[in-house]
């Protein structure tokens, strides 16, 4: 894979870029997130390696930008901060996964080849639950007439509970086919962010994606808890 580390720190940037390149990939380097920008822009990668805290402008930022801009590059973001507000934060603006420092190699690699996983090849079957519809082919959502923008992992989780609309999909079972490495609270993330995206825009909307504690979620157009 092509893969862009933008990592200030001199020493673990360097680290990064021999155990990647010695594992096969070709690695670009930035030491800001102003370089990695502009990097981005100019280049294509597979993936982009971030770090949270730099100076100029900081990992949130530079994701911020990137989605933006369109560029559906996967992140992996590279973290000390480990709190459920700042991987929220993380994963809102568009990063894919996130490593907490310190890590192990291991891990890394492990994250990496979760995000630079390839799509399966969409069925055709437009989806529809009440006023929400999503069609495979396009990967396009929309409630109420109005276009929902999802990321990857959002997108996968909600095409995963509308193909078996009304019935409770357990935990484990979302985690798998979100075609990525996270544990529940990461889980819980993303389902967080999605409900923002198709449940709360409007106090009218009809909430559609509920929880079943100790089990899972569901979507339905009713659902009695």
């Amino acid at each position: 894979m092509k893969l862009l580390v933008v990592e200030d720190e001199r020493r673990m940037l360097e680290l990064l870029r021999k155990g990647l390149t010695e594992e096969g990939h070709t690695v670009a380097c930035a030491a800001d997130g102003s370089e990695g920008l502009q990097m981005v822009r100019d280049c294509d990668f597979d993936v982009v390696i971030l770090d949270v805290m730099m100076p100029k402008m900081d990992g949130f930022e530079l994701a911020r930008r990137m989605r933006a801009e369109n560029n559906c590059t996967p992140i992996l973001m590279l973290t000390a901060k480990d709190s459920v507000p700042d991987i929220v934060n993380g994963l809102d603006l568009g990063a894919d996964d996130y490593v907490t420092k310190p890590f192990s190699f291991s891990e890394l690699l492990l994250r990496l080849r979760a995000v630079s996983r390839g799509a399966v090849a969409p069925r055709r079957t437009q989806l529809q639950v009440g006023d929400l519809f999503l069609d495979p082919a396009s990967r396009e959502v929309y409630r109420d007439g109005v276009r929902v923008s999802l990321t990857r992992t959002e997108y996968s989780l909600l095409e995963r509970l509308m193909r078996d609309a009304g019935e409770v999909i357990p935990r484990e079972i979302l985690i798998a086919s979100s075609g990525r490495e996270m544990g529940s609270n990461t889980l819980d993330a993303f389902v967080r962010l999605l409900r923002n995206k198709i449940d709360c825009t409007d106090n009218a909307r009809r909430k559609l994606i509920h929880t079943v504690r100790g089990v899972g979620y569901v979507i339905a157009l009713d659902w009695q808890s």
